[in-house]
């Protein structure tokens, strides 16, 4: 396993839609980009920017309930892609007892964004999908921040019906 940051939750120029990046503390600084729908984006940016909320979002409640339990988030690894759909773990643990969660890389992150818990990518993953990126460098093309991402889902939230859901 390879130890990685939460590098940055930006847009990707060509689709519009977001990209996490998971960057590598050492070595070659290699990142994994995960694409990841703007729901999950705006919950980890309110988790990284501290944007209180008037009730707990999805990844509150799971970290309320963890530590309600007496649960602790080890760490969080992305293990494999499957196809396009990249397949994460919680490592929680318990009373002395390590329980392994299958979770989406998306919301894996957001709950290990609140509870400080480390993020890990398989090493063999990192070597196939990781890419080196200076991060430093000004995306080209026109990047909303994290705060415009925010907005942009309130904007969803006032035009979504139930009916926008339907099978």
């Amino acid at each position: 396993m390879v130890e990685v940051e939460l590098a940055a939750v930006r847009v990707d120029v060509r689709t519009g839609t977001p990209v996490l990046l998971l960057q590598e503390h050492a070595g070659d600084r290699r990142t994994l980009p995960i694409f990841i729908g703007p729901p999950e984006a705006t919950a980890i940016a309110f988790a990284i920017q501290g944007v209180p909320t008037e009730r707990p979002m999805t990844h509150d409640l799971m970290r309320d309930l963890l530590e309600t339990l007496g649960a602790t988030v080890e760490r969080v690894v992305v293990t494999e892609l499957v196809g396009t759909t990249y397949v994460a773990e919680l490592h929680l643990s318990n009373a002395g007892r390590t329980v392994v969660v299958s979770a989406r890389p998306s919301d894996a992150v957001a709950l290990a964004v609140r509870v400080d818990a480390p993020l890990f990518v398989a090493d063999e993953l990192l070597d196939a999908e990781g890419v080196v990126l200076d991060l430093d460098e000004e995306p080209e093309g026109d990047q909303p921040s994290s705060g415009e991402l925010v907005a942009e889902f309130q904007r969803f939230l006032d035009t979504v019906r139930p009916e926008d859901f339907g099978g």
